[in-house]
């Protein structure tokens, strides 16, 4: 649909703001640059503390590498694909270059989100140690290391992805809006990667780590004996680090990109022999340039935000009454912002600035909502935790139950955010359209400050690791064990906020992505009519997707944990001495443990992203049943793949809270049944929200952006049986294989038997 509409061309105005634009993403990346010296200059502490960081630094680089180099022919394969499969939609002087720039960006995109990744986590495991040796001395310079180091990451994504898209502006200008959508595809892409990668080897490390040292041994989570700490340290910083950041980055891209393809929507069905026809192009110029300002407006809030975060010079304090004075104040400049920004630029500004505004009440909503179900002092935990006087099973169903009610309000928070727009422009479904992807630009105004408040919550957990396993201070009750205690408790509060903002923009993202597939394979008049058989197939076949993707995370962090379990339990019976701390552990073989699995599972998750949508798209016989179809497995996907990603996300962080509501006293604390019974509902709840949970925010956007990709190919395609044939092979042939790959390494194997056969009592022998 794009194709056959022409944008006037940018005019001076218009290339000074894109050029306004990229300079505020320079200002950005700048910032960050001067906050990696500021953080460096810290003191990091004895040796002994130095040593334990330089392990987990090791072992998160070394990861991150091998998972870079399984991504890089990934990625050079689909980008010459892409080019392959454009070449004859795109044809003549004027787009003959769009094959390779969609290539090109795909490739772009995955660069920039594995970069965002990379740069944030790389500095988290060099600030970690930092704030556990400032809190030997100082709660305030302690939370401002931390908060710092936690900003590089958000900096570093804003900078990368505004500049990126921005670039594609500048070179590919009437036409960037085709090229942008390949920008868009392979930041998801490597985010849904990072997510299941990371996820899995958290996860892996940190159920193994709970499961033999807190209810076998009965020893503390960061203890040195525990031959996994390094390895959940390690987790940490790949999951919630750097997965995190390229989550949050292709959602930042997304629904830039989504914005833009709405706008140049409200061309469709124009006469372009209509006299109002160069009005209208003006409109679509405007609502073109707007997102890119709005996220430049967000830099400077976000920039602005972190500086205010100044804790008070005290013993000890609240981190989160400082980081949410930030917080507040990032939202306040960003809307001031956004608002004088459409006053000056857009005619009826009031229109889109409500509806961008939409996005930050969305932001408030979900953050509410978030709190109140995750939060130690709130009634679903606290419930959660009295269920531990009867044990796990109780606590799992209750656990289950506050989950499940959690996604009822989220969603009908995002339905009256659709519905806002709706209101707000009134009588053009364009608009409508274009205002949704608007709510998506405000929620991640302030990207940067959000990503920060992520990134904080693992350097915490760090250095409460480092603290504990250098020997420093350990005595229970010390002030500078008390300061990293408290540090890492708010740290799990932020990053229970920030997955609820990355679910939030990932369903909004794909419900803008979806309305822009709508316009690309020109179904805005016929719709979706799930009465039509073929489109109900689809619609089965995507809300079933998300299920079995979270069933191949789940079922790979269950293996992966199995290992770690038994390497654990075996260095406890074969290394003598470790539970009198006269021998080390073998930190590495829980690393190496972790690292494979995480690399063995990467390939299923990512085949049945790709490859389902594709198999929808070439099945079925006649090209508008085909679209349309595939209409139909978006909206399930979309619908789905929300409803159990909120729920694992809130019932895992409920879980977890509730572990940590016993273990701060309620009901004997640490030690206990009530306690062990906690231990396990949290290691239940941890692949919850840290691998499948969160790895469903990119897939949904994977899947869509795939659709809007595919659209115009199975149109131009649709009276060709051979390409539907060898299309739809290869696509079965690859799911299976996804499938297969998925289930073999089952436990129930000769190896894992014998490994079964180990008693965990010798656990308590070495103890």
């Amino acid at each position: 649909m794009e194709g056959k509409i022409t944008l006037p061309h940018l005019g001076n105005l218009e290339v000074s703001l894109i050029w306004a634009v990229l300079a505020s993403a320079f200002i950005g990346l700048f910032y960050g640059l001067y906050l990696v010296v500021k953080v460096m200059r810290a003191d990091p502490g004895s040796k002994e503390m130095t040593d334990v960081a330089a392990a987990i630094q090791e072992g998160a680089r070394a990861y991150l590498i091998r998972q870079f180099r399984a991504l890089a022919l990934f990625i050079v394969v689909i980008g010459v694909g892409l080019y392959v499969v454009y070449r004859p939609v795109y044809v003549g002087a004027e787009q003959r270059y769009i094959p390779l720039g969609i290539a090109m960006a795909f490739i772009l995109g995955s660069v920039a989100s594995a970069m965002a990744g990379y740069v944030g986590m790389s500095l988290a495991v060099r600030g970690n140690v930092r704030v556990a040796h400032a809190a030997l001395t100082s709660f305030k310079r302690a939370l401002t290391i931390a908060f710092q180091a936690g900003t590089v990451s958000g900096m570093f994504t804003v900078g990368l992805g505004l500049m990126g898209a921005t670039i594609i502006f500048l070179i590919f200008k009437e036409q960037a809006m085709k090229v942008l959508v390949g920008f868009g595809f392979g930041g998801c892409l490597v985010a849904l990667f990072m997510r299941v990668g990371g996820g899995i080897y958290t996860k892996a490390a940190d159920v193994g780590a709970d499961l033999v040292g807190k209810v076998e041994a009965g020893i503390p989570e960061d203890d040195p004996r525990n031959p996994a700490t390094i390895a959940d340290n390690v987790g940490d910083n790949v999951g919630d680090c750097a997965g995190m950041a390229a989550d949050v980055f292709e959602s930042y891209e997304v629904t830039l990109v989504a914005a833009i393809i709405l706008a140049v929507g409200v061309l469709i069905g124009k006469d372009p022999s209509a006299p109002d026809y160069a009005a209208s192009q003006s409109l679509a110029l405007k609502l073109i340039i707007y997102p890119l300002l709005v996220r430049a407006v967000g830099v400077f809030a976000s920039v602005i935000g972190t500086w205010l975060v100044r804790p008070k010079d005290e013993e000890i304090g609240d981190p989160m009454q400082s980081i949410n004075v930030g917080f507040y104040s990032s939202a306040i400049i960003a809307t001031v912002g956004f608002g004088v920004v459409a006053y000056v630029y857009l005619p009826d500004w009031w229109r889109y600035f409500m509806a961008t505004a939409m996005g930050i009440v969305l932001a408030l909503v979900i953050g509410a909502l978030t709190h109140y179900f995750t939060h130690t002092d709130k009634a679903p935990v606290t419930e959660i935790a009295y269920a531990s006087r009867t044990g796990p099973a109780t606590m799992l169903l209750t656990g289950f139950a506050s989950g499940l009610e959690s996604t009822v309000w989220a969603i009908l928070a995002i339905a009256a955010t659709i519905f806002g727009s709706m209101v707000i422009f009134q009588g053009d479904p364009a608009l409508s359209a274009y205002g949704i992807a608007l709510s998506g630009l405000g929620l991640l105004t302030t990207t940067g400050y959000i990503l920060a408040m992520d990134t904080y919550g693992p350097i915490a957990d760090n250095a409460n690791g480092i603290f504990e396993m250098s020997g420093t201070q350990r005595e229970e009750g010390s002030l500078p064990q008390r300061i990293v205690s408290r540090l890492d408790q708010v740290g799990n509060v932020t990053k229970a906020l920030t997955k609820g903002f990355a679910i939030a923009t990932a369903v909004i993202a794909a419900i803008s992505l979806f309305r822009s597939f709508i316009e690309e394979a020109g179904l805005v008049e016929a719709g979706i009519q799930v009465n039509v058989p073929t489109v109900f197939i689809g619609l089965l076949i995507g809300g079933a997707v998300p299920f079995l993707f979270s069933a191949m995370a789940l079922r790979a962090v269950g293996r992966a944990a199995f290992l770690v379990v038994e390497e654990v339990r075996r260095q406890f019976r074969e290394i003598p001495g470790i539970m009198e701390f006269k021998a080390r552990p073998d930190y590495a073989r829980a690393v190496d443990i972790s690292t494979a699995a995480a690399q063995k599972e990467l390939l299923g998750p990512g085949i049945l992203a790709i490859a389902t949508p594709l198999l929808v798209s070439f099945l079925l016989f006649e090209p508008e049943h085909r679209v349309a179809a595939l209409g139909g497995y978006l909206a399930g996907a979309i619908l789905t793949g929300q409803l159990l990603a909120v729920f694992m996300a809130n019932a895992g962080g409920a879980w977890d809270n509730a572990k940590k509501k016993i273990e701060d006293g309620l009901f004997g604390g640490k030690g206990t049944e009530y306690h062990k019974a906690g231990v396990i509902c949290d290691t239940v709840g941890d692949p919850f929200k840290d691998t499948a949970g969160p790895a469903l925010n990119p897939l949904i956007k994977v899947m869509n952006l795939v659709a809007l990709l595919a659209a115009p190919v199975v149109i131009t395609a649709g009276t060709s049986a051979v390409t539907r044939a060898v299309v739809c092979v290869l696509c079965l042939a690859a799911l299976a294989f996804a499938v297969w790959f998925s289930g073999r390494g089952s436990i129930v194997t000769e190896a894992g038997v014998q490994a079964a056969k180990a008693k965990p009592a010798d656990t308590h022998a070495s103890k």
